[in-house]
């Protein structure tokens, strides 16, 4: 999201994911194939944001607000350019669970508590 709680990018676009991930409601709106590279827990509500033209730190400001808006059910996934190394230090210290993917010059990382 930006800072006027619009989403950055173009989330509505599938790209290499199949669907945009701005568009799931649920983590099985992805594909088998997706939920299995990820290893996300099959059944729970998600939903994602794109971030992809956003620039730093953004993506990582933008990612810890939306999980503090996301409850602990829910499967959190960020569109992004690049695989977002410097947050994954912040999601162990808060105890979530992540995997990220890359396909296409994209990745899609997937935020979730167990």
């Amino acid at each position: 999201m930006n800072g006027d709680g619009s989403e950055s990018g173009t989330g509505d676009a599938p790209g290499p994911w199949g669907v945009a991930p701005t568009a799931v409601t649920t983590v099985d709106d992805l594909s088998s194939d997706l939920r299995e590279d990820l290893g996300v827990p099959e059944g729970r509500a998600a939903t994602g944001i794109d971030v992809r033209s956003a620039p730093p730190p953004e993506p990582l400001t933008d990612t810890v607000a939306a999980l503090t808006e996301t409850d602990d059910t829910t499967v959190l996934f960020q569109r992004n350019d690049r695989v977002p190394v410097h947050l994954f230090d912040r999601l162990d210290e808060r105890g979530y669970e992540h995997a990220s993917v890359e396909r296409d010059g994209e990745a899609l990382t997937a935020v979730w508590r167990e």
